[in-house]
């Protein structure tokens, strides 16, 4: 198993996982996942596609981190007042609900809306996580098109959505 070029594979969808689940960009959760992955190489079964089993592995290291991080907020909030900060209301009222909706359908409405080449590379890349290289494979063209692509759709988003941004 050639890990540098596992590491380049999944970097994408790693990051993806890593940032939807904590809300930011962590490289040392990024390093603790190829590094459990590497050190449990031998532990792995070909029964599923590798890419689902470190994506596993990325998605519980990053629920891990949470569970810790949690923990440590719960230790340093001592008093009321910084209780009453880390405490986040989960629940939105129907109004924020109705126009959180009301945005992904504007935002779903306008990416169908774009051309059939400039859709796919929209959810291929910015949804889907895929990389430029990866994305240009399944394509079967130059990464410069994807790129070109990519460009010219979140122009004609950007453009298309100006009233939400």
């Amino acid at each position: 198993m050639d890990f540098n070029k596992l590491v380049k594979q999944n970097r994408a969808n790693v990051r993806g996982i890593i940032r939807l689940i904590t809300k930011e960009d962590n490289e040392d959760l990024e390093q603790e996942v190829y590094l459990k992955v590497w050190k449990n190489s031998d532990k792995y079964k070909e029964q599923g596609s590798f890419k689902s089993w470190i994506n596993t592995v990325a998605k519980n290291i990053s629920k891990d981190y949470l569970k810790s991080a949690y923990r440590k907020r719960q230790d340093l909030s001592d008093s009321d007042e910084n209780t009453l900060v880390t405490i986040k209301d989960k629940k939105d009222n129907p109004e924020i609900k109705l126009l959180k909706n009301e945005r992904q359908k504007t935002i779903l409405a306008a990416v169908n809306a774009l051309r059939p080449k400039f859709r796919e590379v929209v959810l291929m890349c910015e949804i889907y996580g895929y990389s430029y290289e990866s994305c240009a494979s399944k394509l079967k063209c130059p990464v410069g098109t994807v790129k070109s692509r990519l460009y010219n759709a979140k122009k004609e988003l950007a453009e298309t959505l100006k009233d939400l941004l």
